[in-house]
């Protein structure tokens, strides 16, 4: 079954480079951006929300800077985004405030979804945004990231995102509106793919080379992106990205191609939070705790009676009830010290007792395994 744009509660929209940037002038191209934050505006009328990872800071800053070559040493891509990334943070600003739209800047790195409390962070702080109604515009952060910790393309960070968050649906706007049984650019004789329910070595195979000149991305790292996003039970799309409204028309059934989730994605996470995590510490939950876990609830600090063990902020833990029995594993959203004084309180305490006001939940669900 194709995935529906319309019923998806969560989209994150991928945009590279080329799109963004009109290459004759450096500038971001404003009547294309309107039109996609039209586009976005309707799916968040609809009660859709909506993460944007987008490139062009580096692409935006080159004339200025007369970085002119086709590739540049990474010294020159960080002093590059450093200069571009204030272009490209504004454009998306004044073109979804023009929505009636909140724009929320957000720049990441390898690490921050690698490391587990820098994750949790990055995870809460977009969920947040969400809630808000503001529209995170996601970059790599390119002026810190060193080689070895870089992304080096936003497929593939987009990907990481919509696990992160959990998506529906990610979307990669491309030059080309899908995946060919090769470079139709080449080969007149290629074949649209419409959708591709596994991906195989076969797929894998069509990825062909990356273009010239300065993008850092082409159809092996959307492929690699789609391995990612599937394996973590979000469906993904590539479409063509250059006219106008290209959301809206992706939603109407424009020629795309679809790859499916993978049935056992949502809980591959899972998984490796059950059987892949050493526990370092220990919650003691009341009855009512408990009964609220089964159905699908987070642990909140009110159901915890006691806390053993000593562990930070993204360490797995180890969730008892009443009888001593185990009846869950998580990763915790406060420290052992920080858990201790929450047990048993209410959110409208948290402030009072810790000096700040952090997270509801001890244990979110997404974060949980029931045994």
């Amino acid at each position: 079954m194709i995935p529906s744009l319309t019923a998806a509660r969560r989209i994150v929209v991928k945009i590279g480079s080329a799109l963004i940037v009109d290459p004759s002038t450096a500038a971001p191209r404003t009547n294309w951006l309107n039109s996609v934050t039209a586009d976005i505006a309707a799916l968040a009328a609809r009660g859709a929300e909506v993460i944007v990872v987008s490139s062009g800071a580096i692409s935006l800053a080159r004339q200025k800077l007369n970085l002119t070559a086709p590739k540049l040493r990474l010294e020159e891509k960080q002093a590059a985004a450093a200069v571009g990334q204030i272009r490209l943070a504004q454009a998306w600003s004044d073109s979804l405030s023009a929505q009636n739209l909140t724009a929320a800047q957000l720049l990441l790195t390898l690490e921050d979804t690698e490391d587990r409390r820098r994750y949790l962070n990055a995870r809460a702080t977009l969920s947040t945004l969400l809630a808000l109604r503001c529209i995170p515009v996601i970059n790599e952060n390119d002026t810190v990231a060193t080689a070895e910790i870089r992304f080096g393309d936003n497929d593939r960070l987009a990907a990481r995102v919509a696990e992160m968050v959990q998506a529906d649906i990610l979307i990669l706007l491309s030059d080309i509106d899908g995946l060919y049984t090769a470079d139709p650019r080449k080969n007149p004789a290629a074949a649209h793919i419409p959708v591709v329910e596994v991906i195989t070595p076969e797929i894998d195979a069509c990825g062909g080379e990356p273009p010239p000149g300065y993008s850092s991305g082409g159809m092996r790292t959307k492929l690699a992106a789609a391995h990612i996003a599937t394996q973590s039970g979000v469906a993904m799309a590539i479409a063509l990205g250059n006219p106008q409204h290209p959301l809206a028309a992706v939603e109407s059934g424009a020629k795309c191609t679809w790859f499916l989730p993978a049935p056992e994605g949502r809980g591959a996470r899972k998984n490796w939070i059950a059987g892949h995590l050493a526990p370092q510490g220990t919650l003691v939950i009341d009855d009512g705790a408990a009964r609220a876990l089964r159905k699908g609830s987070s642990l909140l600090p009110a159901g915890i009676k006691t806390v053993t063990g000593s562990f930070e902020r993204g360490d797995p833990v180890e969730i008892l009830d009443a009888t001593g029995t185990r009846i869950a594993r998580g990763l915790a959203a406060y420290s052992s010290t920080d858990s201790q004084t929450l047990a048993g309180h209410r959110s409208e305490d948290f402030e009072a007792l810790l000096g700040f006001r952090g997270r509801d939940e001890a244990v979110h669900r997404d974060d949980l395994v029931l045994f």
